[in-house]
């Protein structure tokens, strides 16, 4: 079972490298349970997909189950009304830096001003061993307000 392993801060300002990658986002959310189980679709670049995500069970605050499948454009299309009220739009700027890859995102619409910056690992030790470079902010890692979920349905914290 595929595992998502990240951490993730807020960014205070953010200037892409020249280097970077941008994707544009926009996801909703079909489904969210209390205890962070989601179901999501994603339209990013020119890709369509539906992800579902889940704590993986034993398994640390950065460790999540997820499993994503591509869909047809006609697929997300039919499926993305019953996004209604759980969506976001967002630019993804992706590079590497301080030795590891990071993804930057700039969200727009009701969250504009809000920039997050994540870093997947491949286990829970590198996770734990990562030092975040000074232009990387406050950690928000399993910060319930700053979830996609949360942010997509609830709008921006409270600061």
């Amino acid at each position: 079972m595929p595992l998502e392993i990240e951490r993730k801060f807020l960014l205070e300002a953010f200037e892409p490298p020249e280097t970077a990658v941008r994707q544009h986002i926009e996801q909703g959310y079909i489904a969210i349970k209390d205890d962070g189980t989601e179901v999501r679709l994603r339209r990013i670049g020119g890709s369509c997909v539906l992800g579902v995500k889940r704590k993986a069970s034993g398994a640390g605050s950065p460790v999540r189950i997820e499993v994503e499948r591509e869909l047809g454009e006609q697929e997300f299309t039919e499926l993305w009304p019953a996004t209604e009220g759980a969506r976001l739009v967002k630019e993804r700027y992706t590079f590497d830096a301080s030795g590891v890859t990071v993804y930057a995102d700039v969200y727009q619409g009701e969250l504009a001003g809000l920039r997050t910056v994540e870093v997947e690992f491949g286990s829970e030790a590198e996770a734990a061993a990562f030092s975040a470079p000074e232009w990387f902010g406050a950690e928000i890692t399993g910060v319930k307000a700053y979830k996609n979920q949360t942010l997509a349905t609830g709008g921006l914290p409270n600061s």
